[in-house]
């Protein structure tokens, strides 16, 4: 199928709209009946656009309008996962709660818990924790999330799991 040029310019201008949060024409456009759960090239939802770069009002829109919290991009991430990568804590309390699984995974077995703690986001942890997830669980490779975030340096990730799994 060969799409024309205005129809191409459209679809850029709406995945723009995600990632720059602007919330006002993506909201009409929802209005008037664009799939909420719309995905680009790689996989990426609108939501997953708007929680990875941090726009809260325009990721509440999207939820709104029936967007899945759950839908993974090519790379097996949840938009729960890219706002753990980013340490967001208010794009991550919307997620969850508009029903994000905080233990979701993708194929590689990474949850949100396993990217914060990779990249050092010790409150997003803190956070992620508090709502439920597994400081224990392992990824499909079998490794723990201890394990990953000393392999990615992430000094104070591991202090605090050591604190936390370690027994007293």
């Amino acid at each position: 199928m060969q799409l024309d040029d205005d129809t191409l310019d459209f679809a850029r201008r709406v995945f723009q709209y995600a990632r720059t949060g602007e919330t006002a024409p993506l909201a009409d456009l929802l209005a008037q009946g664009l799939p909420a759960n719309l995905r680009n090239e790689r996989g990426d939802s609108l939501l997953m656009l708007a929680c990875y770069h941090g726009h809260l009002e325009t990721a509440r829109v999207l939820l709104e309008h029936g967007a899945d919290p759950e839908l993974l991009n090519d790379a097996g991430q949840t938009p729960l996962a890219g706002a753990a990568f980013k340490g967001d804590a208010a794009v991550a309390a919307l997620l969850l709660e508009r029903g994000a699984v905080v233990d979701a995974a993708g194929p590689n077995g990474k949850t949100a818990l396993t990217i914060a703690a990779m990249f050092n986001r010790v409150e997003m942890m803190r956070q992620l924790i508090g709502h439920g997830a597994d400081p224990r669980s392992v990824d499909a490779a079998g490794m723990p999330i201890r394990e990953a975030a000393a392999k990615m340096g992430a000094v104070e990730a591991v202090d605090f799991l050591n604190q936390l799994l370690e027994p007293r």
